[in-house]
């Protein structure tokens, strides 16, 4: 019975890998056609008007299924594609750093992307998830925060739901005590990403260090 359910989630876990790399092969694709149609319309058309192509068509095509995808290894390469089609609009060397074009252009960067799909997806699903301070009544500086389920998940489940859950908890609690107010808390954090400019899930765990930020939210 162990050896059967064993096999069962190891056929799970390839299934799902196997779908995510399909998948982000399908964007690369999608994104290689869309840089090539931008470096066309290049010198036709502002910035302005090249950042409008970018959120009618790339950004769609990103963001599709991002919550299950964006944290994985092989989504490096839809970064580089991203940051392929940043220099691009913003007509810049292909050496040249991103980080400070992304912020110019109010773009997130994939993995800021996925951060900001995952907590709206948990802000808009806040019922399926438990406060700390449903746990216990202690006036305490985390009661705001989400505490981990006790039931069984499935894998993709669980990866989704405990990301959701650390994103979340990692939010500054200004940021946080907006989440009754979907719109506002949209907002706000979309300011704060676009702020953090974050390339990495570690980048945005350690978003404290980075003065800034912490002047503005902590």
């Amino acid at each position: 019975m162990r050896n059967t359910t064993l096999i069962t989630r190891k056929a799970q876990a390839f299934w799902v890998l196997f779908w995510i790399r399909l998948h982000i092969d399908k964007i690369c694709a999608k994104l290689k056609s869309a840089c090539y149609i931008l470096r066309i319309l290049d010198p036709t058309l502002t910035v302005s008007n090249m950042r409008k192509i970018y959120f009618s068509y790339i950004h769609s095509i990103i963001t599709y299924g991002i919550i299950f995808w964006g944290n994985s290894a092989a989504s490096n390469e839809v970064f580089k594609l991203q940051k392929r089609a940043i220099r691009i609009i913003t007509n810049s060397h292909n050496r040249t750093s991103c980080r400070n074009l992304f912020k110019e252009l109010e773009i997130l960067p994939l993995q800021s992307q996925y951060i900001f799909s995952l907590a709206m997806y948990v802000v808009k699903n806040i019922e399926d998830y438990t406060s700390n301070s449903n746990i216990h009544s202690f006036n305490t500086r985390y009661k705001s925060s989400l505490h981990p389920p006790l039931l069984r998940l499935t894998k993709s489940q669980k990866g989704v739901y405990y990301a959701g859950i650390m994103i979340y908890n990692c939010l500054p609690l200004k940021i946080r005590e907006l989440s009754c107010k979907i719109k506002y808390f949209k907002k706000s954090l979309k300011k704060f990403l676009t702020h953090g400019s974050f390339y990495t899930m570690e980048e945005y765990l350690d978003w404290t260090s980075i003065h800034d930020l912490n002047t503005m939210y902590s």
